[in-house]
């Protein structure tokens, strides 16, 4: 079976966050394991070496939980459409894949050493979305490869 793992820098607070991330995960559940994994999210300042700092922090919280094909969620990456993204697990799959890793980075983004530790880099859109919102936005994007991938109506 697959395993995805979704990890992501802070806790999600709201109730109708959480609420649709639960709903999506009990519908990937026929088709893969599917984990979040929350890091704490760091104290940030307001100079560019404070932040740097903190992104080190959350980087080295992140980095005990990288395993099998990892993708880096960043606005630089690679940007698909939703066949397009099933596809590339289908491919990658194929290679011999069964664990995928998702990083969400916090407020200020990735740690470039955990940016660089990724197999590869994933944009959804050149906008900037709440890391909160995100997790939901790649859930549902993940339910849709599954279903694209056995066929299922939900993708139109």
């Amino acid at each position: 079976m697959i395993t995805i793992n979704i990890v992501a820098v802070g806790n999600l607070k709201e109730d109708y966050w959480k609420k649709a991330i639960a709903e999506y995960q009990k519908r990937i559940s026929p088709f893969a394991k599917i984990n979040l994994i929350e890091v704490k999210e760091s104290d940030y300042g307001s100079s560019e070496k404070q932040i740097e700092l903190a992104k080190k922090e959350e980087g080295e919280r992140i980095k005990k939980y990288l395993s099998g094909f990892v993708f880096a969620l960043e606005i630089e990456g690679t940007q698909f459409d939703s066949i397009g993204f099933a596809k590339e697990l289908d491919k990658l799959c194929l290679q011999g894949n069964s664990t995928f890793t998702f990083i969400i980075g916090g407020s200020f983004g990735i740690d470039k050493e955990v940016s660089n530790m990724a197999n590869k880099k994933l944009s959804f859109s050149k906008f900037t979305f709440p890391h909160q919102l995100m997790r939901v936005i790649l859930i549902e994007q993940i339910y849709r490869v599954f279903t694209i991938l056995n066929g299922k109506t939900y993708h139109k």
